[in-house]
């Protein structure tokens, strides 16, 4: 994954929960500090988010987006 934001914070999947249309999940970086980002079902959903995964929360801006490799 090649990407310009330059916070990059690695961490495991902690939880989801589902809405409507918008996604809550949480992000696990360890030493009990969390990430929690609000992300639409679809991109939950292409990304294959699911506890226990490895994901990324990356800061650009004001915003947090969650990759995956």
């Amino acid at each position: 994954m090649r990407i310009s934001a330059r916070n990059v914070l690695k961490g495991t999947v902690k939880q989801i929960t589902v809405g409507a249309v918008n996604d809550e999940v949480v992000i696990d970086l360890g030493n009990g500090v969390e990430v929690v980002s609000v992300i639409t079902k679809k991109s939950a959903d292409s990304l294959g988010l699911a506890a226990g995964k490895t994901a990324y929360a990356i800061v650009k801006a004001s915003n947090v987006m969650v990759g995956v490799d």
